[in-house]
């Protein structure tokens, strides 16, 4: 894919790493699938880094005019999945 990825200017070396790899689960919930536990870790890092849910909605919506993707529902099912369930999103424009 070529986009680029959101972040702030405040965050450490580290905190823009994970956030990357939080995207990149969201990326792989739509095109192959994703283990509930393994998006689960990286939503809970994200949400280290980034607490506010105005500031979560704000990268969010960022994410998806530059990738397509919707973080949202991939969230809402892995809350809602059971232990070892593969979290596999639908893309709402047929990508």
């Amino acid at each position: 894919m070529e986009y680029s990825y959101p972040f702030s200017t405040d965050w450490s070396t580290t905190e823009i790493v994970d956030v990357v790899q939080f995207f990149e689960g969201i990326e792989q919930a739509y095109e192959k699938g994703i283990k509930r536990e393994i998006m689960l870790a990286k939503y809970r890092r994200f949400k280290e880094i980034v607490p506010s849910q105005a500031e979560e909605k704000s990268i969010f919506r960022e994410f998806e005019e530059a990738s397509g993707y919707t973080s949202y529902p991939v969230i809402k099912q892995t809350k809602e999945a059971e232990d070892g369930s593969l979290i596999k999103a639908v893309p709402k424009y047929g990508r």
